[in-house]
């Protein structure tokens, strides 16, 4: 029997939620998902639909989320749905929700200087990134509140920033899993734009956080 999965993509368009939900869409069908793909939040309303997926995958920056969209999503994810995503699309979503945040395990608060070359570090032998060795992105290096609970895989170091140098050595979580109830929560930081993904690790470690994060 086929895994399911429903991507919920919109909200701000600056980080192509479309062209990456293509991009990942592609990928969990190669690995035998049937996806469901909606631009609605009020998909997260529907709690049969919810219940009957595996993963949840959010892409979804900045605007608003209702009461019973959030508590839907949270209840599916807590009952055993897995949900996974990446960079502003799953780690700024709803400012003012903190519950959601809650899940997540983390929410971005600045990208220090813009579009820049850093270095990820692989930081665990986990199986998400058992293999990997540190790679360059040349992105968005995100600065987050993180929860000290969360699983860290990789993180990055801030060094030579020029608009907040105070931040320069600081230790960044980048990729996290987490539990929510029953749920398992996966996060990436990568991903601003959709060609971010043509980094061979990023693609591979979001990859295997979707397919770890599913029931």
């Amino acid at each position: 029997m086929a895994k399911k999965a429903v991507m919920v993509w919109g909200g701000w368009e600056g980080h192509e939620p479309k062209q990456c939900v293509d991009v990942f869409a592609s990928i969990l069908e190669e690995e035998g998902f049937e996806v469901t793909i909606s631009d609605t939040l009020d998909t997260y309303k529907d709690q049969d639909l919810l219940l009957a997926q595996d993963l949840i995958v959010p892409t979804w920056t900045m605007g608003t989320i209702e009461g019973d969209q959030e508590k839907g999503l949270l209840a599916a994810i807590e009952s055993g749905v897995g949900v996974a995503g990446w960079h502003g699309c799953m780690g700024d979503s709803f400012r003012n929700n903190t519950n959601y945040q809650f899940m997540v395990g983390g929410q971005w608060v600045a990208h220090p200087d813009g579009i820049i070359d850093y270095t990820v570090n692989i930081t665990s032998d986990d199986p998400i990134v058992a293999g990997l060795g540190d790679f360059q992105m040349h992105s968005e290096q995100y600065y987050m509140h993180t929860d000290p609970g969360n699983d860290v895989l990789a993180t990055t170091v801030l060094a030579g920033i020029v608009s907040s140098p105070w931040v320069n050595g600081t230790v960044m979580p980048v990729v996290w899993k987490r539990q929510w109830g029953k749920g398992r929560v996966f996060y990436s930081s990568l991903g601003h734009v959709a060609a971010d993904f043509d980094v061979p690790e990023a693609r591979e470690i979001q990859r295997r956080g979707m397919l770890w994060a599913s029931r």
